[in-house]
Order: C-alpha cells, then structure tokens, then sequence
C-alpha cells in the first residue's frame, strides 16, 4: 500500500527531514518542482516528497512505497507525477510497481494489474500520451541475463488524469528486450538537495 501525506507548515524547519538518504531526484523546472526519493534503511528509497521549490522549497507531499523507487517523471502537461518501483524477492520474481500520482489531490494509483506487478527501471514521458517503460523481466528462471537486461513498452493512454488503478496489463506491457542497466543516482540526488538546503544552512549560522 502507499500512503501521502500533506504538505509540510510554512513554517517547516527542513522539509526534506523525512526523505532519509536522496537516493533519486528529478525536476519539473517550468513548474517549479522537484521530486525525491529517500532511503531510510537498507540503502533502498522507499520514500518520495514532492517539493515546490520555487522559492524556499516546501514540501507538498510524502509518499511511502513498498518497493524500493527506481525512477520518477513528471508528466509534461498534467499535474502527475510517474513513479517506478520494485526489486528481486531474492528467489525468483521481480516485483514491483508503477504509482501515478495527483499532484493536486495527492491522489495515488497502482496501474499494473497483475498482483506482483513488474520491477520498473526507467521512466519517461514520450508526450502528453505515452509513457515509456523500462521493466526488469517477470523472473529470472533460466535467464541469466534477468538481472543486466529488460523490457522497455511504450503505453499509450488519451487521457492520463482517467487512468484507473489496476488497468495496465500484460499486453500495455509487453515490449521488446534491451539492455537495462542499474544506474546509481545518489550523489546527483544528494547534490540537488544540498542545492535548496545549504543557503538556507548558511544563512541560519550567521
């Protein structure tokens, strides 16, 4: 399950406090937003706030995952936000999740119907109506290869804001097999929130 809480006071100390480590950051730079994951134990990020960052940065929303979040994008038109979840159970599956979030309600949607779902990689906004996916393979049963290569699908959906929980199924997700590298994002992360937080640090020790 997730969860979202609401944005932080105005008068909110260090809006990032709760995120833990910045493992995964990315920018909406004509909204003035930027979105967060933060790894709290494990080294894994199973956390998202989403900030507004147009002037002393606020936070507008938490989001709490049950998989390690491997990729973010904001949509290009519509208040949404694209997140990508998901690991190896340590045995077999890749299981995971792909979250749409409202950036206006807080509203979110788990889209993929299989109940494991699929581990997401990679994410982006081809344009206001297609998404590109890059996913781990269902298993790796007999496939040495499961865990340097995937599936990337392009989903296709008129109206991103009407997309209904549990509506992407195997055939949205079908795709072809490609290389699928696991890039580590955390210095970037890291430095993105060092950017907002260390004038305000400056500024406070005078």
């Amino acid at each position: 399950m997730t969860a979202l809480s609401p944005a932080a006071r105005d008068d909110f100390d260090d809006p990032f406090s709760e995120l833990g480590d910045p493992v995964l950051s990315v920018a909406d730079k004509g909204r003035g937003l930027l979105a967060v994951a933060g790894a709290h134990e494990y080294g894994m990020a199973r956390t998202v706030g989403v900030f507004d960052v147009t002037g002393r940065a606020r936070r507008r929303w938490l989001l709490s995952s049950r998989h390690p979040v491997n990729a973010m994008a904001f949509h290009p038109t519509r208040p949404l936000l694209a997140v990508g979840s998901g690991d190896y159970d340590g045995g077999y599956f890749f299981e995971g999740e792909l979250l749409l979030v409202d950036l206006k309600t807080g509203t979110t949607l788990s889209l993929i119907e299989h109940f494991l779902g699929r581990q997401v990689l990679g994410l982006e906004w081809l344009n206001d109506q297609d998404l590109r996916v890059l996913m781990a393979p269902p298993d790796d049963w007999k496939d040495r290869k499961a865990h340097v290569e995937g599936h990337i699908a392009v989903v296709h959906r008129a109206d991103w804001t009407a997309v209904g929980a549990k509506t992407l199924t195997g055939r949205d997700l079908a795709g072809p097999r490609v290389p699928a590298p696991r890039p580590d994002h955390r210095e970037a992360a890291r430095q993105a929130v060092a950017r907002l937080t260390s004038p305000r640090t400056r500024r406070h020790h005078r």
